[in-house]
């Protein structure tokens, strides 16, 4: 991909994660029930592929449940098919991390994996174990990794699916549910950008505190 057309892309990204408001009512709006296969999509990769960890997803949820305050989603579609896409993606994530197995650990850094959020996360699990799939839920980036790492250590099939279950309900339904009840507030959508750099960098700063201190803590 040329360099320009790579700017480009980033340039995009960076607006639409600051900005999935405006563009998530805009597509909603232009292309009606076209939005639930986008959001589906959205959130299933950000969960599911290992190497697209920048997309939105605590935002995303929150704007969601935003918009269906506003009547312009049905709240209980959408939670169901992102909460069927939360536990896909983790599992698919699962399911690689234990194809792939320990050769990931020889994977150079690059723009297509951020060596210092995979060593976060695999802190995270060394430190707290199955409860990081739960945690990671809410930590961009972390999520990402963490059910990938759970695949490369091999951890029990069935405990995962149980953690993935319910770390999938409790971010996908309660920051919903969060967008719904608050988000159409007059104080919240006058600080909307500022809640969103919130939701983006309030988790990540909590992500690298507790790899930190899992890492002094290792022996």
């Amino acid at each position: 991909m040329p360099e320009s057309a790579s700017m480009e892309l980033v340039t995009f990204l960076i607006d639409f994660i600051l900005h999935v408001d405006r563009y998530l009512e805009a597509f909603t709006r232009e292309y009606g029930a076209w939005v639930y296969a986008l959001l589906f999509l959205i959130i299933f990769v950000e969960t599911g592929v290992v190497l697209m960890p920048f997309l939105p997803g605590d935002s995303l949820l929150f704007i969601v449940g935003t918009l269906c305050g506003a009547q312009l989603l049905s709240l209980p579609l959408v939670m169901t098919l992102l909460l069927v896409a939360a536990v896909l993606g983790d599992q698919c994530n699962y399911m690689i991390g234990r194809w792939v197995g320990p050769r990931v650990f020889a994977w150079p850094d690059s723009r297509f994996f951020n060596r210092a959020a995979f060593n976060q996360a695999h802190l995270f699990y060394e430190r707290y174990g199955g409860i990081t799939i739960i945690i990671a839920r809410f930590m961009p980036f972390v999520r990402t990794f963490a059910p990938f790492v759970a695949g490369v250590a091999e951890m029990n099939r069935t405990r995962f699916s149980a953690y993935n279950l319910i770390g999938a309900l409790l971010w996908v339904v309660g920051l919903c549910s969060a967008g719904y009840v608050f988000g159409n507030m007059a104080w919240v959508q006058q600080n909307l950008s500022k809640i969103i750099w919130a939701l983006i960098i309030v988790p990540g700063l909590i992500a690298m505190f507790g790899a930190w201190r899992a890492g002094r803590k290792a022996p």
